[in-house]
């Protein structure tokens, strides 16, 4: 059966597995690493503006993405502690055979190799099925929230005269230097709060933020499958 510090690292962290901030928004946004505001009128480049946002931690940081973040820890909580638990029976049968290699009999040894083995092949599938599970979960938030907020973001700069907004969280990003003055990140988190205020029971959104809504404000692991024993 494996060390103690291979089962430790398939353990299913359970504060860890639901946190929006590991999500991937490559599914919203593959073809957004550049908002553009359409093909600016003939002179008008020149005095267009850009700005960068980092996508990913305005989602997670929306009142909304907060919320969403509680209810999926809380409804996934019952299943990481099932594997957590699965995990120390893991480690409690390996260390009982490392305790009992002169004292067991063959027998005993091989029916505690072979639960060991059973064990950790239910741990590795019951870990993949969560890790599915919460992928799905995750994506479909990141899908109700990024949605929106690309509203949220086309109204602001429309309004504010940017031709292109970048997402510095996308993947390949191709920016390598960008000043915290054309950061739009807070002013974007600020205005989605405004326009889809949360409710207490749950993440239900106001209407679309209308064109006053959008005035400028001031700026402000995946587990490891389990080895087997």
């Amino acid at each position: 059966m494996s060390g103690p510090e291979n089962n430790k690292e398939n353990t299913v962290n359970s504060r860890n597995i639901i946190r929006m901030a590991a999500l991937s928004v490559a599914c919203l946004l593959g073809t957004a690493a550049a908002w553009a505001q359409g093909t600016p009128a003939a002179g008008a480049a020149s005095a267009g503006k850009v700005a960068v946002i980092n996508v990913r931690q305005a989602i997670v940081s929306t009142a909304e993405g907060k919320q969403a973040s509680a209810e999926l820890q809380s409804q996934f909580a019952p299943r990481q502690n099932e594997l957590e638990s699965l995990n120390k029976q893991v480690n409690d049968l390996r260390q009982q055979l490392a305790a009992n290699q002169t004292t067991w009999s063959d027998e005993q040894k091989a029916k505690a190799t072979t639960q060991g083995q059973r064990l950790a092949a239910q741990l590795e599938r019951k870990n993949n099925e969560l890790n599915e599970d919460v992928q799905a979960a995750q994506g479909d938030v990141v899908d109700r929230i990024g949605r929106k907020m690309m509203d949220v973001l086309d109204r602001y700069s429309r309004e504010n005269g940017y031709v292109v907004v970048l997402d510095t969280s996308a993947q390949n990003s191709p920016i390598l230097f960008a000043s915290s003055g054309i950061d739009v990140t807070q002013d974007i988190i600020k205005l989605y709060d405004q326009a889809y205020p949360i409710k207490a029971g749950g993440t239900t959104p106001a209407a679309k933020p209308s064109a006053s809504t959008t005035k400028p404000v001031a700026s402000t692991p995946k587990p490891a499958p389990a080895t087997k024993p």
